[in-house]
């Protein structure tokens, strides 16, 4: 895995002058898009649009020393207009980019790369499922992307769901584990978007093929999951348990993300505000030699 993310990075370092999209360095590792960006937050505790971002403003900051006109660097980096970069630049930096020239002032963030460190012996309780093919059946929506806290939209996307909506569900779930889950897919992938958006269903697992009350659906493949289960407070102990598992566990197990999707459910429990029992699904593969 850390030999796939540092490819990943040289694939960023050698097209930081170009407009190229995740799924192009997510197909670098093997994996979604989605879990690449889950991953690479887990590991740096910054998104990949800010690390592509922070990389082109440095190099940037560099051009602009060794004499290089606004206009040029500008567009050499992607930017649309001047007036675009200089915002940019000067967020960034604290300077324009005249001034970072005139009086040779720079910034600079340097390229990632992931090495090996030896942590505490923390575990990880976890099991693997072997699942066959599935339907996933619920409600959906374009969400903002939230690595951590409330996701405000996917609760009003809960709020949303109506009584007839709720029976359907109810009739649809047949298949282990049954319960409401949420999972989220085809996330946007323009490195220049502030912030970016992604599909997010809250439904339930089923064999059905006859879907309803106005319900979405999207097919899964047979495939293995490891299910890990944590309880504590909610939301924070689930954020923490998959930035663990994308951090700790895929380095050391003896299997790999395989190109699927994740899902999730939560029980509240009704005698502690706050505090939830959760299941983490991740699809994976055994390794390969």
């Amino acid at each position: 895995m850390l030999k796939k993310l540092n490819a990943a990075m040289d694939y960023i370092e050698a097209h930081l002058e170009e407009d190229f999209r995740l799924e192009e360095v997510a197909a670098g590792v093997g994996i979604s898009d989605l879990s690449f960006r889950q991953l690479f937050y887990a590991l740096t505790g910054m998104t990949l649009q800010e690390y592509v971002k922070n990389r082109r403003l440095s190099e940037a900051s560099g051009a602009l020393l060794r004499g290089c006109s606004v206009t040029d660097t500008a567009y050499r980096y992607g930017y649309q207009s001047v007036d675009g970069f200089t915002r940019a630049f000067r967020r960034w930096s604290g300077l324009l980019p005249s001034e970072a020239a005139r009086t040779r002032q720079g910034r600079t963030f340097q390229r990632l790369n992931f090495i090996v460190t030896v942590q505490g012996g923390d575990t990880m309780e976890y099991r693997i499922v072997e699942k066959p093919a599935f339907r996933f059946a619920g409600v959906s929506r374009r969400v903002p992307m939230q690595f951590e806290g409330v996701n405000e939209a996917i609760v009003r996307l809960a709020e949303s769901i109506t009584p007839g909506q709720r029976e359907e569900l109810h009739r649809l779930r047949d298949t282990a584990p049954e319960e409401i889950v949420n999972v989220s897919w085809d996330s946007d992938s323009g490195f220049r978007e502030e912030r970016g958006e992604l599909t997010h269903m809250i439904g339930v697992l089923t064999s059905h093929t006859d879907i309803g009350a106005g319900l979405d659906s999207k097919e899964m493949p047979a495939s293995l999951w490891a299910v890990f289960p944590c309880e504590g407070a909610f939301p924070a102990v689930m954020q923490d348990a998959m930035a663990r598992i994308y951090s700790q566990w895929l380095v050391t197990a003896d299997y790999e993300l395989a190109d699927s999707l994740s899902f999730s459910f939560t029980r509240m429990d009704a005698a502690v505000p706050g505090q939830a029992y959760s299941e983490i699904w991740v699809p994976v593969r055994e390794k390969r030699c």
